[in-house]
């Protein structure tokens, strides 16, 4: 049963994220008509929110694209800072919407922000715990053990579920102002609203393979109980 969760959700999420590449790489060939940068299309909706102190940098990669509330930076991947084109746009004002977000202390992100620690400890440990969980099963502190690697699974699976809002109202607010500016037209205003819809699928499909995962432990350990 697990692998078949393993491997039902591994291919649904390859499949979401080739279809998002395809966008992307469809809608990076559609230019803007103001010939704005990712960078100047970052920088111009930040000031447009009164957002001055958040600097908008290049970083390597593909969809390495990110806001870092610590340094108080958009990160863009270099394709994207660079280029002027819808997908570019979309990006660029997405991950700006993160920025609006810390700027107006959005709860949701403050939460997901606060959950970072206990994440991280969670990412790092849990397989291990739920691994050393099995392999002891034979001893009464085995289902204790398996029990703690379940918890630490569960906060991640959380964090995912978390993550949704967040990165929706980002898309949200990033779609509005690009109407608002006049960044997009009415066509590749359904383009960039396309491209970011595909980028949300990947956290949806995250999350709910992180419960069914989430799921089979339980049961499992209920099982083990019985």
């Amino acid at each position: 049963m697990y692998w078949i969760i393993f491997i039902g959700f591994a291919l649904a999420s390859w499949l979401i994220s080739m279809n998002l590449k395809s966008k992307f790489k469809k809608y990076s060939k559609i230019p803007l008509v103001d010939g704005l940068t990712g960078q100047m299309v970052a920088e111009k909706m930040l000031r447009d929110n009164g957002i001055l102190d958040v600097k908008v940098t290049a970083t390597n990669g593909m969809l390495t694209d990110h806001y870092n509330p610590v340094t108080k930076t958009v990160n863009l991947s270099e394709s994207v800072f660079h280029s002027n084109n819808v997908a570019a746009a979309a990006v660029a004002a997405h991950e700006c919407g993160h920025a609006i977000q810390h700027a107006q202390a959005y709860a949701p992100l403050q939460f997901r922000s606060k959950m970072v620690p206990a994440v991280s400890f969670a990412s790092q440990w849990m397989q291990w715990v739920i691994f050393g969980g099995f392999l002891l099963l034979s001893m009464p502190i085995g289902k204790y053990v398996l029990l703690a690697g379940i918890v630490l699974y569960a906060v991640t699976t959380i964090f995912s579920f978390v993550t949704l809002p967040v990165e929706i109202d980002a898309s949200r607010r990033a779609l509005a102002w690009l109407n608002m500016a006049g960044i997009t037209t009415s066509e590749t205003h359904e383009n960039a609203k396309s491209a970011l819809k595909s980028a949300a699928y990947t956290y949806v499909v995250a999350a709910l393979g992180s419960l069914a995962v989430l799921v089979y432990y339980i049961l499992s350990f209920l099982g083990m109980r019985d």
